[in-house]
């Protein structure tokens, strides 16, 4: 059961957009009858998909940054434009980043990407038998595409190298799936992958 809401919205308008997202300032009341303005970035969803491709490897993103000036290991990823069903979405993102086509796309679960600061929710999909093709990236987009053993993406998920969160986290939720695919084992006592 859903708990009541705390606060009380009075008034709502929004602070600042651009074609991604915007900010949306509200004006509440607390629980203990004072107010405040409560700012959030407002987003569509987004999609992010764990491409693996036909010879087990997983087709993965290295990724310039610009916000914190750095590369990040990633997965395909965007959000969802309108009139776009999910899996719509996730397979428009896969072509753009990867030129990959699936033979088979399931969706795995969803997830609040920044929820202290943003209303957008993650959707997860794990994209089985992709071909990889020409990408289709934009001009702002710095990524280079890398197929990689499954292995050896489970490794860089569990020891921190791959720092994108929502990626590890996509990465994460489809482990199970993963080492099924590699036909992998896993020793919980010492967290470390089995070949």
């Amino acid at each position: 059961m859903k708990r009541p809401t705390p606060f009380k919205t009075i008034s709502s308008h929004t602070a600042w957009s651009c074609p991604w997202y915007s900010v949306r300032q509200d004006e509440i009341v607390l629980p203990d009858g004072g107010t405040a303005v409560y700012n959030t970035v407002t987003k569509s969803p987004a999609v992010w998909i764990v491409p693996v491709m036909g010879n087990g490897r997983i087709a993965m993103l290295y990724t310039y940054r610009h916000t914190i000036d750095d590369w990040c290991w990633e997965i395909p990823a965007g959000g969802v434009k309108p009139g776009q069903s999910l899996e719509e979405a996730a397979l428009a993102e896969l072509r753009e980043e990867t030129g990959g086509t699936p033979q088979s796309l399931t969706y795995m679960q969803q997830f609040y990407t920044a929820n202290g600061i943003c209303n957008e929710i993650g959707h997860v999909f794990l994209a089985s038998g992709v071909e990889l093709g020409p990408p289709q990236h934009e001009p702002v987009e710095i990524i280079e595409v890398h197929p990689l053993p499954i292995g050896e993406v489970l490794d860089m998920t569990h020891s921190g190298k791959i720092t994108d969160a929502t990626s590890a986290l996509a990465i994460f939720w489809c482990e199970p799936q993963l080492r099924q695919i590699a036909g992998m084992q896993h020793n919980n006592s010492t967290q470390r992958i089995i070949l």
